[in-house]
């Protein structure tokens, strides 16, 4: 698919299940926001020579945040190009191997919360090339734009946003495509929604980061996942997503959040109950090594989990209520 102009100064590529953006003009600095999954790097390369010259190279590589859809080309494509990655600092546990993200929950309901566990969770390792965003809200590479912290979805999500066009980039802390439906996700009708749900871990926060979106009223909008929007309705629709926020009803973040800080997971609510929960559970520790649940049936108590050793190596232990 080639790229799609949606201002002068953006464009977007489409991949397999997410979008990256070029951000600025042929021979003026420019910046890529996101990476899309892991082996979109010649495509990309490819891309960004269609719209700024062969052999061009961006400022800097910008990430929304680092789930592997958004960073699993980060570090083939900074060294194709010897250019800086940059992530808001409370990713950076993630995007260096100190700590995993909160579990994905396939039990939230929904097309993509039954399609998540065929997905991986595991961010790539950038240490070397991550770099944290100014503390002042300047993006590097992109002049003129502004970043702001989304948390919900992610820990150290961001959007970034250009105030003269009313331009929005948004990552995944909304979509334009109804990822709960499975006809929503064939067709990809255009339709503000709420972030994707199996991988969102705190929905206060989420909420709190699409009524933060809805006050910029933006006019055009580019998310991680659907197709670009533009015009007044983009303004709208937000402001009634904002409205009317749809929290999950049951699931593992349902009604208590996952809890994060420099370190990565300090945290988790436990897995829901049921056989298929326990499943997915199951299937998680063996492959990752994440929260071993306990056996004290009398509830309320919390016990230590155990944390393996290489996989969250400067983290705090990790408590769970047993239920």
């Amino acid at each position: 698919m080639p790229v799609e102009e949606l201002t002068p100064e953006l464009a977007r590529l489409r991949l397999a299940i997410a979008n990256v953006y070029f951000v600025g003009r042929q021979g003026a600095p420019w910046a890529l926001v996101d990476t899309g999954t892991p082996h979109s790097a010649r495509r990309i390369r490819s891309a960004a020579a269609q719209r700024f010259g062969a052999g061009e190279r961006p400022a800097a590589i910008l990430l929304t945040h680092g789930h592997f859809d958004h960073s699993g080309s980060a570090r083939d494509l900074a060294e194709m190009w010897d250019v800086p990655i940059y992530a808001h600092r409370l990713e950076r546990p993630f995007l260096t191997g100190k700590s995993a993200y909160p579990p994905k929950d396939p039990t939230v309901g929904g097309a993509m919360a039954f399609l998540s566990r065929f997905f991986p969770s595991a961010a790539p390792d950038l240490h070397d090339r991550l770099r944290d965003l100014p503390e002042g809200g300047e993006v590097p590479g992109m002049p003129g734009w502004r970043w702001l912290h989304t948390p919900g979805h992610a820990p150290g999500h961001v959007v970034f946003f250009e105030e003269s066009e009313s331009t929005l980039l948004a990552g995944d802390a909304c979509t334009t495509m109804d990822l709960d439906s499975a006809i929503g996700m064939v067709t990809q009708r255009p339709r503000i929604s709420r972030p994707p749900a199996p991988f969102t871990s705190d929905w206060d926060e989420a909420h709190r980061s699409v009524q933060l979106l809805a006050a910029l009223r933006p006019l055009v909008i580019g998310c991680g996942h659907g197709e670009p929007m533009k015009g007044s309705d983009v303004s709208s629709e937000l402001a009634e997503l904002a409205r009317s926020f749809p929290r999950p009803r049951h699931g593992r973040y349902a009604t208590e959040p996952a809890r994060t800080d420099e370190s990565g997971v300090v945290y988790l609510p436990p897995p829901v109950p049921g056989p298929l929960a326990a499943l997915f559970w199951n299937r998680a520790d063996s492959t990752r090594g994440s929260v071993a649940r306990g056996g004290d049936s009398a509830g309320g108590a919390e016990q230590r989990s155990s944390v393996p050793q290489g996989r969250h190596p400067r983290a705090h232990p990790i408590r769970t209520k047993q239920s």
